[in-house]
């Protein structure tokens, strides 16, 4: 198989158009309600506008939750409270709607695709629609060995891609990105300390479902330990995934940067997504233009890369469950700015003598 540059998206991918967020802007100021008084709405209004290429701002239709799951050998090290192996549990519990990430989605009319990236669990288990697109079972425990092989990694990142392009193809028109992981947020740190060189301790978080005092000391020492093997291959953003990464990680990176090329918005989740959104963006500095950070999680690596991207995210309401939960609760908000800026009615215009 032939190794991915990721540089190369650094010339494919463009801005959002400037000029279809200032007409957008320039509307606003028409319309009956005062600029500033609807708050943050304006801003996410005039960002999917600029993501569409068109004013006035098309309603969202056709919203997709797709979430990326995969199972980490790290998690072994008993850095999390669930045990490893059995990130096929909570795939299960979306399926079967009980999940709030699932009687979310049900209630907000967005449809759920599952992509097992890497789980650890005979396939069996899942529908075959869900287990066909797996790179390999686990990953690797990254605090003494690769996660992947540079082929799986390169295999994995085609794979989000080849998701990215199906959605784009079949018209769906913004992405709630989430993941479903077991050891998912001890990764994300150590690629988030890695980017951002920062020590273990400043990006060890509680984890979506948070840890005791000696379960954060476990993680901290596993992220440490990570670290020395992350920097040495700092400068080859595939042989970082590879080398301290995972199937799923590799997926969602390839998946975001294809959704700028095919300029499909994506809100992203929780620490996870953006630890993929910090190696996406070293391989294409626009990228990031393309996404909306969902929630806050609370974890201090997610707000470490989401300052490294410049993004704000639209809620901090404490959801830790992770899951793409936090992002999918910001769907209703884009939603409800694009309905305001399409139909809110322009201001009268007093008659000139």
């Amino acid at each position: 198989m032939t190794m991915l540059n990721l540089d190369d998206f650094s010339d494919l991918i463009e801005r959002p158009d400037g000029g279809v967020r200032r007409d957008a802007e320039e509307r606003r100021e028409r319309q009956a309600v005062p600029v500033g008084a609807l708050g943050r709405l304006d801003e996410l209004a005039e960002w999917l506008a600029a993501a569409q290429g068109q004013v006035p701002v098309k309603p969202i239709e056709r919203p997709r939750v797709v979430l990326f799951a995969a199972d980490h050998g790290i998690a072994a090290q008993g850095v999390s409270v669930r045990p490893a192996g059995s990130a096929h549990e909570l795939v299960r519990a979306v399926l079967d709607g009980t999940s709030p990430v699932g009687i979310l989605a049900a209630r907000f009319g967005a449809s759920v695709r599952i992509v097992d990236a890497g789980l650890d669990c005979h396939l069996d288990l899942l529908p075959q629609e869900i287990t066909k697109h797996r790179v390999r079972r686990g990953s690797g425990r990254i605090d003494i060995e690769d996660a992947l092989t540079a082929e799986e990694a390169s295999a994995a990142l085609r794979l989000g891609m080849q998701i990215a392009d199906e959605e784009a193809d079949s018209g769906t028109d913004l992405i709630v990105l989430g993941d479903l992981s077991v050891g998912g947020t001890t990764v994300a740190a150590v690629l988030v300390a890695a980017l951002c060189g920062t020590d273990a301790s400043v990006v060890t978080g509680r984890g979506g479902v948070p840890v005791d005092d000696l379960t954060w000391m476990r993680k901290c020492a596993a992220i440490r330990d990570s670290l020395r093997r992350a920097r040495p291959v700092l400068g080859d953003q595939v042989a970082l995934l590879a080398a301290v990464g995972g199937a799923d990680f590799a997926a969602i990176t390839g998946f975001l940067l294809q959704c700028a090329v095919r300029r499909t918005p994506v809100i992203l989740d929780g620490v996870v997504s953006a630890a993929c959104g910090l190696v996406a963006q070293r391989a294409a500095f626009r990228a990031p233009d393309w996404w909306l950070a969902g929630q806050a999680s609370g974890e201090p690596g997610q707000a470490k890369a989401l300052d490294r991207m410049a993004l704000n995210p639209v809620l901090d309401h404490g959801v830790t469950v992770g899951e793409g939960t936090g992002a999918l609760l910001a769907l209703p908000l884009v939603q409800a700015a694009a309905a305001l800026a399409a139909e809110l009615p322009e201001r009268v215009q007093e008659p000139t003598e």
